[in-house]
């Protein structure tokens, strides 16, 4: 693993604030519409039967976890955190052929490892449509549950690295390529990915990037998407480090 990469500051023209698009810009920008149609993979990971977390399991509880979240209205360097509706990337979020799906969503009933709870927050710079967006996700696992939830992902990441499709109600977003990038040397261990998205008239190339660190039975999940052909390069590290560094103090400090 490497250390800190350049911070990704940067401002855009002002509109409203744009809701999370999610894994791969479906809507806005990126999205390969075609007609929907479920498709599992040839691996049986589309009728896998997920593993419901155990009471007294010792995971985290979603108060727990909401007060190791960044906390709403906090503000780094030009970004801002707000809560999000609801559960981003949901059960509405898959990936074909199924074995990908740790690239495009863990949550509850998509992989076979739900998790126990999770607290969601998004971060960008506030009143901006356009521009930089993370979504920080904290997830609590039972006991080593979250280091299989990582093999999965750095299997689905080698699987996966030609590409596939993310699928969604009515719209496939096609992912060109997903390739491991320097990730931070934070927790038990992370990776970081970077996806290339085409865009919705098959010219451009889309950048996003997901970083991922586990600790003990939780992980802390980073997910950048830009509206735009630029590539941002990375998650932005102050996000990531003010995250982690609010996380560790309170997991220390009994929270």
């Amino acid at each position: 693993m490497h250390g800190a990469r350049r911070p990704a500051e940067k401002r855009f023209g002002a509109g409203r604030r744009r809701p999370w698009r999610g894994a791969a810009s479906v809507g806005l920008a990126g999205a390969l519409l075609v007609g929907a149609g479920g498709c599992g993979g040839g691996d049986g990971t589309s009728d896998h039967k997920p593993t419901a977390p155990a009471s007294g399991s010792g995971a985290m509880t979603e108060e727990q976890l909401d007060a190791l979240a960044l906390s709403a209205g906090e503000t780094i360097g030009p970004y801002t955190v707000t809560r999000t509706d609801g559960v981003p990337l949901g059960d509405d979020y898959t990936a074909d052929p199924r074995r990908c799906q740790p690239l495009v969503s863990v949550a509850e009933g998509l992989t076979a490892h739900d998790p126990a709870a999770e607290a969601n927050r998004e971060v960008d710079v506030a009143d901006e449509l356009l521009g930089l967006r993370v979504l920080v996700q904290l997830r609590s696992y039972e006991k080593g549950r979250a280091a299989d939830v990582m093999k999965g992902l750095s299997t689905a990441g080698a699987r996966c690295a030609g590409g596939y499709f993310e699928e969604r109600a009515i719209a496939k977003a096609k992912i060109l390529k997903v390739e491991p990038v320097p990730a931070p040397d934070l927790g038990d261990e992370a990776q970081s990915y970077r996806y290339t998205v085409l865009d919705v008239k098959g010219r451009l190339r889309l950048y996003e990037y997901l970083t991922v660190i586990r600790s003990g039975s939780t992980t802390l999940s980073f997910r950048a998407d830009f509206l735009g052909t630029e590539d941002i390069g990375a998650v932005p590290d102050e996000v990531v480090e003010a995250q982690w560094k609010k996380f560790d103090a309170g997991r220390d400090g009994g929270a």
